[in-house]
């Protein structure tokens, strides 16, 4: 799903709202997200999952393109931890997909 579906759906579910109120609200809650991210804070979402920050270590890895060695510097990278409703509600969902 692209933010764009996400809030169409939401428009057409709460139509109270105008598409533009819910453009708004969508971007807002994501760009909070992003820069709690950003400040090194853990975000939990209850029945959800919950976003945090790794660290991976400086390496050397190897420019695809050339097969040359590049020093890679330590960076922190995004990471998603699933609660345990949405892994129940995917595993469930997948079983039932196996036996159609």
């Amino acid at each position: 799903m692209t933010k764009n579906e996400l809030i169409d759906k939401l428009s057409r579910k709460m139509t109270h709202l105008s598409v533009k109120d819910m453009e708004l609200a969508v971007k807002y809650t994501f760009n909070l997200l992003s820069k709690s991210l950003s400040e090194g804070n853990r975000i939990e979402i209850r029945g959800f999952g919950s976003f945090s920050l790794r660290t991976r270590k400086a390496r050397m890895g190897r420019n695809p393109k050339t097969g040359a060695a590049v020093y890679l510097e330590t960076k922190h990278v995004p990471y998603f931890k699933p609660g345990k409703e949405l892994k129940a509600l995917v595993v469930d969902s997948a079983i039932s997909k196996i036996h159609e």
